[in-house]
């Protein structure tokens, strides 16, 4: 709480464009330590067996989800590297959703251009940040 309330209190004396991003990550994480320590501080009992059912376990399907998820981390860097910022986005929602979610082709289409439309609208109309093309597009000399 200490840290993201100083960044909170830092940020509000910079521009506004400077200040946007310490904002945007430090006020969700005071809220959200201010609500660890009330439950913390006035919370249910510790030792309450229910609220320890969840166990890890160990076996072939949770290093198959472990890899599962280290794959989609690695593509997600490969398409932006590879294809830049704008692309990579809308292209990694999709694809998660259809080939990881299962999702329906009206939900997928539907929240990747929400993303895309939010990623687009904030980054480039409302902040106006230039973002690289990829390296694919560079190499093609298409940039």
């Amino acid at each position: 709480m200490v840290v993201s309330g100083y960044g909170i209190i830092a940020a509000t004396a910079w521009p506004w464009k400077a200040a946007l991003f310490p904002l945007v990550i430090g006020v969700p994480l005071f809220a959200l330590a201010a609500a660890e320590a009330l439950w913390t501080l006035f919370g249910a009992d510790p030792t309450n067996e229910e609220a320890r059912d969840f166990q890890l376990s160990i076996g072939k399907d949770t290093l198959r989800r472990t890899l599962t998820a280290t794959g989609w981390i690695f593509a997600f860097f490969a398409a932006i590297v590879l294809l830049g910022f704008p692309i990579a986005i809308p292209l990694f929602v999709f694809l998660y959703l259809k080939l990881q979610g299962r999702e329906g082709w009206a939900i997928s289409i539907a929240i990747t251009l929400g993303t895309w439309g939010v990623f687009y609208g904030l980054f480039d109309l409302l902040l106006h940040l230039p973002f690289p093309s990829g390296w694919l597009f560079e190499w093609f000399g298409s940039s």
